[in-house]
């Protein structure tokens, strides 16, 4: 008697679970921001989850999870339950953490199931309005007559600080390096004069270069930023400044050993919701490209993990950056 009923409770709860599955999502689906309210991993969570939620028939309700450089936030969502209700939003950061932190607690490409990476935004060199800035030639001379030249960063492993490091060592010139706790300082203090040059997300720094508080050098990307305020811009390349081609690229994950079926659903989901026109016109205005290349599947996705842990581990390494 006892065998049958547990029999009985194992098909039913396996009919309960296909059922599920083959129902999701039944309920609204959370998606973790590992980073502050108001920042561009939050702007871009809620650009997102209009279309997404049209697309899963579910509401995306945003949460943020701020602390540690992300790794708070992104730890909450590797030890969710594995049913594709609670993702995780997360940029660049999955790929220097592992080298940048040495208790980390998560591997990226172990714990998480990608889903798929969704945009990408190169950043723009700036600097203050007094720097020449003409060619490659001239900045090198004003740098080299200088004292000290300062070279501000939202801190240790952050974008701003990756672009810093390339640059540096492309134009073989130490600066005096000043981490701020985020961008919204180490910008303050760029428009204030206290620092004299910054790598930012073409997003964060495009108002200021429109209203001439600070000069745009050069962009990150592989090409000209075609149809933004940003188009004149030479890239890093064209200026001079070589090998410092880099882009922050934003992805969505799951956690560890969620159903295939349920990724699917979600993959072809975000595939649909970064083709969405409202979503598309507001990252064009940004500088930010969607994605619509192999990354945005989740086979690519991991590859192209795999390859930016690769490229970022040695080169932080090097430089001796610890955050822990």
């Amino acid at each position: 008697m006892f065998r049958i009923i547990f029999l009985v409770l194992i098909l039913a709860s396996s009919a309960t679970g296909a059922l599920a599955q083959g129902t999701y999502p039944a309920r609204p689906v959370t998606l973790i921001v590992p980073f502050p309210v108001g920042g561009p991993m939050d702007k871009l969570a809620r650009e997102l989850a209009e279309p997404l939620k049209a697309r899963l028939g579910q509401p995306v309700v945003i949460q943020n999870l701020s602390g540690a450089g992300g790794n708070l936030g992104t730890t909450i969502a590797m030890r969710a339950p594995a049913d594709g209700y609670t993702l995780l939003l997360n940029h660049i950061s999955m790929a220097t953490s592992p080298a940048l932190y040495r208790n980390l607690g998560f591997q990226p490409d172990r714990d998480f199931e990608p889903l798929g990476v969704i945009v990408e935004s190169p950043l723009v060199f700036v600097a203050r309005p007094q720097v020449p800035s003409s060619s490659v030639v001239d900045l090198i001379r004003w740098m080299a007559v200088q004292p000290q030249v300062k070279l501000a960063n939202a801190g240790a492993g952050s974008a701003s600080h990756l672009c810093g490091l390339l640059i540096q060592e492309a134009l073989k010139i130490r600066m005096a390096t000043i981490p701020y706790r985020g961008t919204a300082p180490a910008m303050t203090d760029l428009l204030g004069g206290h620092v004299d040059l910054m790598c930012d997300l073409t997003a964060n720094a495009m108002p200021h270069v429109q209203s001439g508080k600070l000069k745009a050098i050069a962009v990150t990307s592989g090409k000209p930023l075609v149809g933004t305020p940003l188009a004149a811009v030479p890239t890093t390349a064209r200026f001079g400044i070589v090998d410092s081609e880099l882009s922050i690229w934003y992805a969505v994950y799951a956690p560890k050993s969620t159903p295939p079926e349920i990724l699917k659903r979600i993959n072809e989901a975000l595939l649909a919701s970064v083709k969405n026109e409202a979503f598309k016109r507001a990252q064009s205005a940004a500088g930010i490209q969607v994605v619509q290349d192999v990354r945005a599947t989740p086979a690519g996705h991991r590859a192209f993990l795999r390859s930016e842990l690769d490229r970022w581990t040695p080169v932080i390494k090097a430089a001796g950056i610890y955050a822990n």
